[in-house]
């Protein structure tokens, strides 16, 4: 089986990263405060969805638990372990919902992950177990489309120039797409123009059960977000310098 990327990194290849580069720490999390976790996995949903959204937060020694359960089957957390780096991380926070679909899916690897770190994997023996229930079949694509909702004002993650670990800002939508490549939709996310991501393109994950088809929310979009999430943004600032966006520090 080919080996899984991070949840958008053949995306944030072609992205323009804001801040600064990041540094791998041992493999204590830092906790988050339940609200202001809360209110950062809410954010990568729109405001209408969000009253009915369930809510996981992480506790560093156990794993996620339920925060606040919701009504629609949509389901948000932020997520904090990529186990395809290899490498165990304190500085990675990935706001994303799923909707019922994904929660039963690719949500369960997430939640999965942070359960075998708490129990005291280390990122080799926690990337081997993940890759095998894939390999086996545990873990699946979705039997039908569906979205995952990205559009949180900032997230920290993989990114370029140099591929380490920044924060940006891009909000954008993942529709899942298994065995869709770009050449099926004739993307060209690979073209140097901004222009080029402006579209609809696939974040390869390369296997077929993590494909997604990208959509970028416009520029108008993007600010109305900014500035919806200001006093969110100033908080996570506070919280943790690594969660500033460069206009925050």
């Amino acid at each position: 089986m080919k080996r899984a990327v991070i949840a958008t990194s053949a995306l944030l290849v072609l992205a323009s990263a804001i801040g600064r580069p990041g540094h791998a720490s041992d493999a204590a999390l830092t906790p988050m405060p339940p609200a202001l976790e809360t209110r950062l996995a809410l954010s990568a949903l729109p405001v209408p969805l969000r009253d009915a959204a369930t809510v996981h937060v992480l506790d560093p020694a156990s794993g996620y638990r339920v925060a606040r359960a919701g009504s629609s089957g949509v389901e948000c957390l932020v997520q904090r372990t990529a186990w395809e780096l290899a490498e165990l991380r304190d500085d990675l926070y990935i706001p994303l919902c799923y909707d019922a679909a994904g929660a039963r899916t690719y949500l369960r690897v997430i939640i999965d992950v942070a359960a075998l770190r708490a129990q005291g994997l280390d990122a080799r023996a926690l990337e081997a177990r993940i890759e095998q229930r894939y390999a086996d079949g545990t873990y699946r694509a979705p039997r039908k489309s569906g979205v995952s909702y990205m559009i949180a004002p900032v997230m920290r993650t993989v990114g370029p120039p140099d591929m380490s670990v920044h924060t940006m800002s891009m909000p954008h939508f993942m529709f899942y797409a298994p065995g869709v490549g770009n050449a099926d939709l004739g993307a060209r996310p690979d073209l140097a123009e901004p222009a080029s991501l402006q579209y609809p393109f696939v974040d390869r994950q390369g296997n077929d059960a993590q494909s997604y088809i990208i959509q970028m929310v416009g520029e108008s979009e993007k600010a109305a977000i900014l500035a919806e999430h200001r006093g969110l943004l100033r908080e996570l600032c506070t919280h943790r310098e690594v969660l500033c966006l460069a206009r925050e520090r």
